[in-house]
Order: C-alpha cells, then sequence, then structure tokens
C-alpha cells in the first residue's frame, strides 16, 4: 500500500496528532508495500481454499432467515474513504428493534445462525473481498461506521492513515466486546464513551509497532484465540 500524501488528507487529520504517527509510517514504507503484496496473495490463496465453506455458510444463512446472504455496510477506512464492508448477514431483515450499530451478545436482532458465526467470526471471511479490492487489510483497525468516527478525536483519526483491518490485537483482547456491552444500561453511549478510547490506544500502538512479521504474529495469534 501507499502512504496517502499528508497534503491530501481530510482537514480532520491534517493534525499534528496525526503528523505524528505519519512521520512514523514514512520510515516503514517498504514494509507497507509487502503488508499490500502480503495482503493480495493470502487473500488469494484463501479464497481458493475457503470457497466451498463459505459455500456452504451461504446456504445456512439464506436456509435460517429470510433475506440477502451478505450483510454490506458503509465504514470508513484509509484517508476518510467510505467503502461497504462484506460480511455473512447475522441478522433478521427490517429489524428495526434497536437503532444502534454496535451489537450485545443477547441482542434480538441476531439469528440463530448468525449467532454461531459471530462467535467463531466466520461472518467475516467475506471481508477477503474487501481486501482483494485494497478497502482493508488482514490487520488493521477494525473499520468504522462514519457516525462513530465523528465521535473521534484528534490523536484517534490516525488510525485512518492505514487500511482497515479484518483483525488486529485489539480485535483479539475485545473479542467478547457484545458480552461487556450486554451488561450496558446504553449499548450505544458504552461503546463510545468507553470501549472506543481503549479499543484506541492499542489501535495507535499498532502504528508505531507495525511490520509484515507483526502482522503475521497478529494473524496466527487471531485464529489460536478464536478457534483454541
Amino acid at each position: 500500500m501507499l502512504l496517502p500524501v499528508f497534503s491530501s488528507l481530510p482537514p480532520e487529520m491534517q493534525t499534528d496528532e496525526v503528523a505524528k504517527y505519519y512521520e512514523i509510517l514514512k520510515h516503514k514504507k517498504v514494509s507497507l508495500f509487502f503488508k499490500r503484496l502480503f495482503d493480495i496473495l493470502f487473500a488469494l490463496v484463501l479464497t481458493v481454499i475457503l470457497l466451498i465453506p463459505m459455500g456452504v455458510i451461504a446456504a445456512a444463512v439464506r436456509a435460517d432467515s429470510p433475506g440477502p446472504v451478505f450483510f454490506r455496510q458503509r465504514r470508513v477506512t484509509t484517508g476518510g474513504k467510505v467503502f461497504r464492508i462484506f460480511k455473512f448477514r447475522t441478522m433478521y431483515v427490517n429489524d428495526n428493534s434497536k437503532n444502534a450499530q454496535v451489537t450485545s451478545g443477547s441482542d434480538s436482532r441476531i439469528t440463530k445462525v448468525g449467532r454461531a458465526l459471530r462467535k467463531l467470526r466466520l461472518d467475516e471471511l467475506p471481508q477477503i473481498f474487501n481486501v482483494i479490492a485494497g478497502d482493508m487489510s488482514f490487520v488493521g483497525t477494525r473499520p468504522e461506521v462514519e457516525r462513530y468516527v465523528k465521535a473521534y478525536t484528534p490523536e484517534m483519526y490516525a488510525t485512518l492513515l492505514m487500511p482497515a483491518g479484518v483483525t488486529s490485537m485489539t480485535s483479539i483482547l475485545y473479542r467478547n466486546e457484545e458480552e461487556i456491552l450486554e451488561k450496558a444500561a446504553d449499548v450505544e453511549k458504552a461503546y463510545i464513551e468507553e470501549i472506543l478510547p481503549q479499543k484506541m490506544e492499542y489501535n495507535l500502538q499498532y502504528i508505531e509497532k507495525f511490520s509484515v512479521f507483526y502482522d503475521i504474529y497478529t494473524v496466527v495469534m487471531t485464529v489460536v484465540k478464536v478457534f483454541f
């Protein structure tokens, strides 16, 4: 991947807080190139390996409840660019029982198949296509919806210097996020005021630690934590 030109970033990103992290990434351009190369090669291999399992999951989603197989939603990635993320649908269609765009473990909108997919993070497999398209990377800050990006502090915008990720150390540490939010009286408020700031501390640390080997380590740790 190429590091965006600083002057081409949105105004909210052209700040001293973001510049600090921009300077760190300027010295890691070779690693950024190999990060993109790793993403493309790994995504193509996984596409071949997971083609049949993804077909089985798609059939299960369709059989479980009426509606499309895939869930697509506007998210924010590098430089504030908006894209549509791919996921297997895990919720009932047209269920407006809640307006929050984060969910708790007991959320009534989640289907039976969807609950199993979320537990093993299998709903995120279609994001391989987002990686191939260049909107995402295997490792990086999880892409937020626009309304939550607007709640970012000036420093948090630095996470948008790199592509959004399928996984990260933050994802591993907060893999039980839905269970944590289940205890909150106001799920969305708890996410914005408590969970998001904590997660962003780790996401900003990732920029400082970033290397291709660290990315590979994170992918391996994700598989270990999710399945073992």
